[in-house]
């Protein structure tokens, strides 16, 4: 790395001497715009950047995105239901905009070259314009970034430097970057960014997703595979192929990338390389950070937010947490505002009001739809007040105290389990923060899936379900665990989050009774008086009741969107079909921990 960046150096000293053949420069709507500029890797590798920057001449801060989803693609190209509703809904995203250059889940440049900011979106290794291997979120494609940022970082028009901010893939790899920490990274921005990618994305509480392992790399990152060329997508801003030029066979597109969903189901295991490469080293993530999440995002987007606020060794972190789809509220005044204001302070040194800025701010879900903003010091809040809720598995009923008597429930392995409620509520409840839960469980096969959710319903038991981060009727929140994953991690658990070390499978025998302790990813929500709060154990996906179906093109939809856990090759039926039995009462006390908040406050 070292020795390309002294190249780079080298070059940045000669005007535009890193433009090649196949780079071109525009001055369009206020910008000058370099097309593909070539990045060289320390492998030899060039990955390909587009470079929106003021015209005066001048040393910028860089805001950088790298990703698979194709640098000249337009947003409304492969996404237009999702642009048409979100400007639809949300006026404020389109305005003050050409809108020309927007594109999925990156910044808009046209909003923030004005301001003195140079923006740079690289397509990543094998996506997009540039060439290799796609290896999705691998060490190599860190390593890429990381090259990336010092790379920008001495380029005659940048101030040395540079920030990381976007959404979900592009907020995901600012965690594995940061750990490697570039010289030249002043600060990150993840948008709704998973960490973990065993924990937070591919293995669920030890439980394969395989929905998203397949649907979501062939729709979104195969499509724009570098070498579809002439049969891929035409850039509608500057008429080129944007997965082009070359325009390759599928079977040499498939030998450009590694296999995401096989790779994903045959490392069941936290203990193999293919993981490690990807988890991010905490102890050495110290840049600043505005951390963002979404509590709707079950399923992958929330818990990597909190989870890097919590445990990166930085000494100016902050966190966000918000709702809605999970590409919207970026795109907002509000959005574009906040990330201005950390970023025209950390890569400025502006006086932006953010040294006023609360730890955390939260935005507070309520039932109807709405969001009360909310400055924390802290997370979780130190005011909890930690409430178990214990299961009565005689009556279906949950309740602040421990039933009386000892009564088991039996359901399906594959079927939709048993739904445990409280009488209506005699007040508002506020619940903020992570949950966990405690269960003893028995199989009359070798093993079990638990799938949780913390649901509720109106006093006539209409289930009450919110815009999710993807999904429309998405639950309050859920968790997952592998009864044979049950093993904890003594030193990284805590009594609100149970953390599973996921290194060894733990046999279960037939019949026999295992206690359980299941993390249930962090939630928010305020359920007024006169609600039922409800918690479920199934044997399989959340599925919401009512009309829920949605063929969308990344999968099938019906309340738990693309995170699905059904493929029979990691959960074959003579293994987890067979009937599970639910065990309370006074000596096996099954509950919820939930974080309800005193008054609301």
């Amino acid at each position: 790395m070292e020795k390309a960046l002294k190249v780079y150096a080298k070059d940045a000293k000669r005007k535009n001497k890193y433009l090649d053949k196949q780079s071109w420069t525009n001055i369009w709507d206020g910008m000058r715009i370099d097309w593909d500029v070539p990045i060289k890797m320390d492998d030899g590798v060039v990955l390909r950047c587009d470079v929106y920057r003021p015209i005066e001449d001048g040393e910028y801060p860089v805001i950088m995105t790298y990703g698979p989803y194709g640098k000249f693609l337009h947003f409304e190209d492969l996404y237009t239901e999702q642009w048409d509703t979100m400007c639809r809904e949300h006026p404020d995203v389109p305005a003050n905009s050409t809108n020309k250059y927007q594109n999925w889940e990156v910044v808009d440049p046209e909003k923030w070259v004005p301001d003195g900011y140079v923006c740079i979106r690289v397509d990543s290794r094998g996506a997009g314009r540039s060439p290799g291997v796609i290896d999705i979120w691998s060490l190599r494609e860190a390593q890429d970034l990381a090259i990336c940022v010092d790379w920008a970082g001495v380029q005659e028009w940048s101030n040395g430097k540079v920030g990381l901010n976007g959404i979900s893939y592009y907020a995901e790899n600012q965690w594995q970057c940061a750990a490697l920490q570039p010289k030249h990274l002043a600060a990150i921005c993840p948008w709704e960014g998973a960490a973990d990618f065993y924990r937070d994305m591919a293995h669920h509480g030890g439980i394969f997703c395989n929905g998203f392992s397949y649907d979501w790399p062939l729709h979104q990152v195969y499509s724009v595979q570098h070498g579809k060329g002439s049969n891929g997508f035409q850039s509608r801003l500057n008429g080129h192929w944007v997965s082009g030029p070359p325009t390759l066979s599928e079977e040499e597109l498939g030998r450009n990338r590694n296999d995401f969903y096989e790779e994903n189901l045959k490392r069941k295991l936290d203990t193999d390389e293919y993981w490690q490469s990807r988890m991010p080293d905490w102890d050495k993530v110290e840049v600043p950070i505005l951390s963002t999440a979404n509590w709707g995002g079950q399923g992958l987007h929330p818990r990597g937010n909190f989870e890097g606020f919590v445990r990166s060794k930085s000494k100016e972190k902050y966190l966000e947490v918000h709702g809605i789809e999970h590409w919207t509220e970026f795109y907002t005044d509000y959005g574009v505002e906040l990330q201005k204001k950390f970023f025209g302070h950390y890569l400025k040194g502006e006086d932006t009001g953010w040294k006023r800025q609360p730890k955390v701010q939260l935005q507070i879900r309520h039932v109807d739809g709405t969001f009360v903003e909310r400055k924390e010091k802290e997370w979780p809040l130190k005011r909890t007040k930690w409430t178990r809720y214990f299961l009565n598995a005689g009556d279906h009923s949950m309740a602040t105290s421990a039933p009386k008597r000892d009564s088991k429930v039996t359901y399906g392995g594959f079927s939709e389990g048993v739904t445990f409620t409280t009488p209506p509520l005699k007040r508002d409840m506020e619940i903020t923060g992570p949950i966990a839960s405690k269960l003893w469980v028995s199989s009359a096969t070798a093993d079990a899936d638990l799938f949780l959710v913390v649901r509720a319903f109106t006093q006539d038991m209409e289930e009450i379900v919110f815009q999710g981060a993807l999904d429309p009727h998405t639950p309050i929140a859920q968790g997952w665990l592998r009864v044979s994953h049950r093993k904890l991690d003594k030193e990284l658990s805590l009594p609100y989050r149970p953390y599973h070390t996921h290194d060894e499978e733990q046999p279960t025998k037939p019949g026999q009774i295992y206690e359980v302790d299941v993390e249930v990813w962090p939630t928010c929500v305020v359920l007024p008086a006169g609600t039922r709060l409800a918690f479920s154990v199934r044997g399989k996906d959340y599925l919401y009741p009512g009309d829920s179906y949605m063929d969308t093109p990344i999968g099938k939809w019906t309340g738990c969107a693309v995170f699905r856990h059904d493929d029979p090759r990691d959960r074959p039926a003579d293994v987890f079909g067979g009937d599970v039995t639910l065990y309370t009462g006074p000596k096996r006390r099954s509950h919820v921990l939930l974080p309800v908040i005193p008054d609301g406050k």
